[in-house]
């Protein structure tokens, strides 16, 4: 039998955490390893129990979360997080997906949307809701003008790569644009070519920091 996806979250607002943790335990496949106020309790508990996903919220008060993921990537400590948040700055944000954040998403956002999200990144896809696309494509547009010409996408490769900033998992991918779940895993492997990277959250990073102009505006 698959392990349960187990989770720990970080945020400041016993209230917020002590209702997510209802929320959270009550999903199959879920369970809670912990949650907590700040980095050192948190690190602290990664030490003692196996944890796949942290929810991290932005502002902790007197530190700011991302401060974590300097540190996780220090200590060698391999789990992917999510950064639950009322909001982040522009740059915040795009700095937090260049530190390997595998999911972005808003606290008013609701609850099967977050659900969602955790399935999604501990099955190694990666979540980002609209509003952290859009502060990512407003942090990258300043650079915009010294970007060096991108490599030119296809018409389905560009398909391809806009479902994967939505989110969407490969099969989804292929229903939406009717073709076969293989087809889109070349596709796929073409752009991580083209990107030179080799996971999905590169692939998005590496379009935002050097291709926003070509790959990623939607602004037509």
């Amino acid at each position: 039998m698959k392990e349960p996806v187990s989770i720990l979250l970080v945020d400041d607002h016993a209230l917020f955490r002590e209702s997510l943790v209802r929320l959270l335990e009550s999903e199959p496949n879920f369970q809670v390893a912990g949650h907590c106020a700040t980095i050192t309790e948190a690190l602290q508990r990664l030490g003692n129990t196996r944890v796949d996903v942290i929810l991290l919220d932005y502002d902790l008060g007197q530190e700011a979360g991302t401060d974590l993921l300097g540190r996780l990537s220090s200590c060698g400590k391999k789990v992917k997080v999510v950064m639950v948040t009322a909001g982040m700055g522009d740059s915040v944000t795009r700095n937090a997906l260049q530190a390997g954040v595998a999911g972005i998403i808003f606290k008013h956002s609701g609850p099967g949307q977050l659900i969602e999200a955790i399935r999604r990144v501990a099955g190694g896809e990666m979540w980002l809701d609209s509003g952290a696309i859009q502060s990512l494509l407003v942090a990258s547009g300043e650079a915009r003008d010294s970007q060096p010409q991108s490599p030119s996408l296809t018409s389905r490769q560009r398909e391809v790569l806009s479902g994967i900033l939505d989110g969407l998992t490969n099969k989804e991918i292929a229903l939406k644009m009717q073709t076969s779940e293989t087809s889109v895993k070349a596709i796929i492997q073409d752009l991580f070519q083209k990107a030179g990277v080799r996971t999905r959250s590169q692939l998005v990073r590496i379009a935002f920091e050097k291709h926003s102009a070509d790959w990623v505006d939607r602004r037509s």
